[in-house]
């Protein structure tokens, strides 16, 4: 029990620390333009390649 309260609390101060930023005025986190979808000699749609 105390192993859920515990990584229930770092996931919540983990969210509330990247809305502070938002809100202290930093970019927000954006994805970055890669993965599986981006793999070479395939067509991908949200990259410019």
């Amino acid at each position: 029990m105390g192993t859920l309260i515990l990584t229930l609390t770092i996931i919540l101060l983990s969210g509330l620390g990247l809305s502070l930023g938002v809100l202290m005025g930093r970019k927000p986190v954006k994805g970055s333009c890669g993965g599986l979808a981006c793999v070479e000699g395939v067509q991908c749609a949200g990259c410019r390649k």
